[in-house]
């Protein structure tokens, strides 16, 4: 399976690439019929850039068309339906098909996967995965940065976070949680945890960062969590504000 994501710049609406994504299916993964390996790869393939699916509409196109008619029936069993709800969250506009450069991506990367692993390792280091590039131009460069973030999911939480020196060093944590918890409690956990290491920094000007609209806003005071979880995090973050 293979997608590209791109997005639409405005207004002369040309293609940029955000994301690559392709897999080869597993052994079960393999005996599905033809559509539903591609339910399979597109739900699998939205929980990687969801970051960028949940705030933006998002035009699904492939060469499948009856995908469109499949999601949009009411009632399903199956693979499909369970397919079909973890697709709910993000709003996909289905596009028919038309001569697009980034369809002609997706099927070389379904159709070129890796097989060699020392292949696979030269290409995607790891090293450098809790590296942060600074902005050539920084502004403020003496301020401390905090970077968060926190996943759930039928496995178990955990959260992390990225405590950046005004020089460039960098200070990664990562906590696994022992409750279950939704992703707005780990957003809040990973905050909190975050904040506490700059503490223990003795750091007083910070400036946290987060692609999350929800948890910058109620952290900011703009909006008011509602629920009950939400709102005891909502207080214990803003009694660590004052400290900074």
């Amino acid at each position: 399976m293979g997608c590209m994501l791109d997005q639409l710049t405005e207004p002369d609406q040309k293609e940029r690439v955000i994301y690559y994504l392709s897999k080869k299916f597993t052994s079960c993964e393999i005996n599905y019929i033809a559509i539903e390996k591609t339910c399979c790869a597109l739900a699998w393939a939205s929980r990687k850039p969801q970051q960028y699916m949940l705030y933006y509409t998002t035009r699904l196109i492939s060469r499948m068309d009856p995908i469109k008619y499949i999601f949009e029936k009411p009632a399903l069993i199956g693979k499909i339906c369970h397919w079909q709800m973890l697709l709910s969250e993000f709003d996909i506009v289905f596009m028919t098909r038309k001569v697009i450069k980034g369809q002609a991506i997706a099927d070389y990367l379904a159709d070129q996967l890796l097989n060699d692993p020392e292949l696979s390792k030269s290409l995607f280091l790891n090293e450098d995965v809790m590296a942060l590039e600074l902005e050539p131009n920084s502004v403020e460069p003496w301020r401390w940065k905090l970077y968060f973030d926190g996943a759930a999911n039928s496995i178990g939480s955990g959260v992390g976070a990225v405590l950046v020196f005004p020089k460039g060093q960098q200070i990664p944590v990562s906590v696994m949680l022992n409750f279950d918890s939704t992703n707005n409690v780990t957003e809040y956990e990973a905050c909190i945890v975050g904040r506490q290491v700059a503490l223990e920094f003795s750091t007083y000007d910070l400036r946290v960062f987060r692609d999350s609209l929800l948890i910058i806003s109620q952290i900011k005071g703009k909006w008011q969590a509602q629920d009950t979880k939400l709102i005891l995090y909502q207080k214990c973050v803003n009694c660590l504000i004052p400290k900074f």
